[in-house]
């Protein structure tokens, strides 16, 4: 499946109400917990203890929560390719909500659907409904709304 170009708000506001895509599917290693642990000094055994975490309540050590979410622009990149934009801005999230924990070796994508797209005086205001799913399991690791501020040329 081709990823839709985007290079203008109205070609974005085509997808408005619709889903926009799906990412393709990663797998978080360990390493990459262990390195986020390190990068935000938040070395929680159960996210960076295998023996313990062992013997936790999921049996394996598990993603930060953060970690999960900070997934969203490299996923995103892979379901719309944005063109013809000055600067892309992370505005914020809504609604979040953490449902499943991703156990280390999980594999997640990203669903989106974009909710609506406002013209603020020439700045593209996108909200964008995004769900983590994890391979195998009928919960997502999150849901929320994520916002885009795109500034196109």
């Amino acid at each position: 499946m081709s990823k839709p170009i985007i290079n203008s708000h109205d070609a974005f506001a085509a997808y408005e109400g619709q889903e926009v895509g799906v990412s393709e599917y990663l797998q978080v290693t360990q390493e990459q917990i262990n390195k986020f642990a390190e990068a935000t000094l938040d070395h929680q055994w159960i996210h960076t203890d295998p023996e313990r975490a062992a013997q936790g309540p999921f049996g394996n050590t598990i993603a930060h929560g953060y970690l999960t979410l900070s997934l969203l622009p490299y996923l995103w990149e892979q379901i719309a390719d944005i063109r013809n934009i000055k600067m892309q801005v992370n505005y914020g999230i809504e609604k979040l909500k953490f449902g499943e924990a991703v156990k280390v070796n999980d594999k997640v994508r990203l669903r989106t659907k974009l909710n609506s797209l406002l013209n603020l005086r020439g700045v593209s205001k996108a909200e964008i409904e995004a769900k983590l799913e994890i391979e195998g399991q009928n919960k997502p690791a999150f849901t929320g709304v994520i916002v885009f501020l795109y500034h196109f040329e």
